[in-house]
């Protein structure tokens, strides 16, 4: 049967699955969106900017596990993907850009809207391809996807000249994939498995660090399994903050650069870590060279490349994490490390992590407000910044995928997008859209999207006037030498009814919680500009340069009564 280009891209995608795109046209993708008329199957979501549509199809992606897919035209279209496509790699997310060309015969003559999208994105794909002969479209597509879920997944970019969606050939889509040179190691090897066994059987002070791989390959069971089968304690990197109950009465909270005084100390003392699908960057780490100085170290991850990279490694693992938990749990002993536990009780107990009691309206006082209201129900998506941190801190996650957040780019503007797309993917789920007032005004124009597709995601702006994340490293370690941080924000309440988003601000305390179920109670997009503490800042830190043994904690204050802070359950 022959088919266009066009056709071919739009009956590979639905073999492949896919329900949506996100997307916005332009001259050199003229002919595919034409075709998709004839594909009401493919739901095509127009954004305001294709910033947009790539962190919308990762957010799509990181919300269902499923591969995002973004479409922009050829030249500044194919290049305001970049970003988006540069969060998605630097994060695993798997994600198909799909990018216009000018007509082959145009190529390397600076056409118009010419531009050398594949180069460009080179650094930030798992692979990319310039598909030169239509015959060749469809078993690119099976290659793209197939690279983009497996392993460690990613993004993958398909640049199509546009007169390769009007060319013609018969269609056929591959039923297998397989690639020589791209093979995935599955399994860990024995060897190492029975290493790692030994090294947590003789362990007197465990830890293990989950990171998101575990959701990647959807180990929770088989993590908890571990966890509870040895006794050990669990921190968690940012990412992998879902990826373990953080109302377990094992799980110590996040570790790192802003992470709870109970884990970086854990970290410091142990003897043995086990590290689950992470990768050891430096805001987890702090100073390389002081990190664990006391730890054999366990790393088990899908990528070889990560292995080794940024700390020395005791017992190396390559291998699907959910697999190589598996042979682990079959391996390991039963033990308990009572000693350990007291130490790490006293940990909790001197350094508690709760709500600061002030007059004034806190940041971390809004999300525990927004937690209480949705009992943990929701999916929380961030942008960049103090926001993204409190959220981390003191919204209590216990569900897979349920934070969506740009980590290792750290991009700001992510959030409105992202929020969109993990309401596409989960529309049953309340989505609660977390976000800066710097950041947000990035991808504003989402807010349009929002409304266009009906999408109830429920929006709280920390609206403190500054770029708060910069500001606070100026009072820290600048010397309050504030320099370009100071915003003169808008109405944004008057912005979002612009778009046709109801809204309302928040100035008290006392306003928060009636706010905040009026937003949920509301059956469309809600956004809540809450006008909190200009100068409030994220505690505990571990400065830069610093190790995590040597962080700082918040300033003497009165602390809410205990009945405010989390409830830990023994699940």
């Amino acid at each position: 049967m022959k088919l266009t280009g066009a056709q071919i891209l739009c009956e590979a995608l639905l073999k492949e699955g896919v329900e949506v795109i996100f997307g916005l046209p332009g001259g050199s993708v003229l002919p595919l969106y034409d075709t998709l008329l004839r594909y009401p199957r493919l739901r095509h979501i127009l954004v305001r900017h294709e910033q947009g549509a790539a962190h919308a199809a990762d957010g799509y992606a990181r919300a269902t596990g499923k591969v995002g897919v973004c479409l922009a035209t050829s030249g500044p279209g194919a290049t305001n993907l970049v970003t988006g496509i540069a969060a998605a790699y630097l994060d695993s997310s798997p994600m198909i850009a799909i990018t216009g060309q000018v007509a082959r015969p145009f190529l390397g003559k600076d056409s118009f809207q010419e531009i050398d999208i594949t180069g460009i994105t080179l650094p930030i794909t798992k692979h990319n391809y310039l598909v030169m002969e239509v015959e060749d479209l469809a078993q690119t597509v099976k290659e793209a996807f197939y690279i983009a879920r497996s392993g460690r997944p990613g993004p993958v970019l398909l640049d199509i000249p546009r007169d390769i969606f009007v060319a013609e050939a018969n269609f056929s889509y591959p039923e297998k994939m397989e690639m020589a040179g791209y093979k995935p190691t599955l399994s860990g090897h024995p060897s190492q498995i029975k290493k790692a066994a030994q090294l947590i059987d003789t362990a007197q002070r465990p830890l293990i660090i989950a990171g998101q791989g575990v959701n990647i390959s959807k180990a929770h069971a088989e993590l908890k399994e571990l966890v509870e089968k040895c006794q050990i304690p669990v921190t968690t990197t940012f990412l992998g903050i879902d990826a373990f109950p953080q109302n377990h009465f094992l799980n110590l909270g996040m570790l790192g650069m802003h992470g709870l005084a109970c884990a970086n100390e854990s970290v410091n003392a142990a003897d043995v870590i086990i590290a689950l699908g992470m990768r050891f960057d430096d805001r987890a780490t702090g100073r390389v060279n002081s990190f664990a100085p006391e730890a054999k170290i366990i790393h088990v991850d899908i990528d070889p490349a990560e292995i080794g990279k940024n700390v020395p490694v005791e017992v190396p693992i390559v291998g699907d994490l959910r697999r190589v938990l598996q042979a682990i749990n079959e391996e390991v002993k039963p033990q308990t490390h009572l000693e350990w536990m007291k130490q790490v009780e006293r940990w909790r107990h001197e350094h508690p992590h709760s709500v600061p009691e002030v007059d004034g309206l806190l940041p971390q006082f809004v999300i525990r407000q927004i937690y209480e209201a949705t009992h943990g129900e929701a999916i929380i998506v961030t942008g960049v910044g103090q926001h993204q941190m409190w959220a981390a801190q003191y919204f209590c996650f216990t569900k897979p995928r349920s934070l969506v957040s740009s980590g290792g780019l750290g991009t700001m503007g992510f959030e409105v997008p992202a929020a969109l797309g993990a309401k596409i993917g989960r529309p049953q789920e309340t989505v609660w859209c977390i976000a800066g007032d710097g950041s947000i005004q990035m991808t504003i124009q989402e807010l349009a999207t929002l409304v266009q597709e009906k999408a109830a995601v429920k929006i709280a702006i920390m609206n403190n006037g500054y770029l708060g994340m910069v500001r606070q490293w100026q009072e820290l370690f600048y010397s309050r030498r504030y320099s370009a941080t100071h915003l003169s924000n808008p109405d944004f309440v008057k912005i979002a009814e612009g778009y046709g988003v109801a809204g309302m601000r928040v100035t008290q305390k006392n306003q928060v919680l009636p706010a905040v179920l009026k937003a949920m109670e509301h059956p469309g997009p809600f956004l809540i500009d809450f006008l909190v503490e200009p100068e409030e800042n994220v505690y505990p830190i571990v400065p830069p340069g610093a190790s995590l043994a040597e962080f700082m904690e918040s300033p003497a204050r009165e602390k809410v009564s205990p009945a405010s802070t989390l409830k830990v359950s023994n699940v």
